[in-house]
């Protein structure tokens, strides 16, 4: 598994970059790991409003359809709208196929660093 060094981690496996006071989101190789191969995204739209701990769209796999849940509170400012046509590029690239870009960030307190995530999902494992 791949644990980056310079992104921040929520306990559902979402991981998180801050850019420019923004904070892109996507899965973590763990998770896509879990899911199988992914075959559709259901993206948020542009405007919408995310609160931590809650879901704003869901993955479905050969596995199963899981909810995405937001790491962080703000609102969203992009989408990748690519994961649409080219789900898989969550299995391909997690760490590069971003889900959503969020601004005005707030309630990050419970993301992990690295060593805490990586420690979590070997208790997972």
């Amino acid at each position: 598994m791949n644990y980056p060094k310079e992104l921040s981690y929520a306990k559902t496996h979402e991981w998180v970059k801050t850019e420019d006071g923004v904070s892109v989101i996507g899965i973590t190789d763990y998770a896509q790991h879990a899911l199988g191969d992914v075959v559709f995204v259901n993206l948020p739209q542009e405007g919408d409003v995310v609160t931590a701990g809650e879901s704003f769209g869901d993955v479905e796999s050969v596995k199963a359809v899981s909810d995405i849940i937001s790491p962080v509170t703000g609102t969203i400012c992009a989408v990748n709208e690519e994961l649409a046509d080219s789900p898989e590029l969550l299995n391909n690239d997690p760490y590069g196929a971003w889900i959503i870009k969020v601004q005005d960030v707030s309630d990050t307190d419970e993301l992990l660093d690295a060593a805490a995530y990586e420690a979590l999902c070997a208790q997972e494992g």
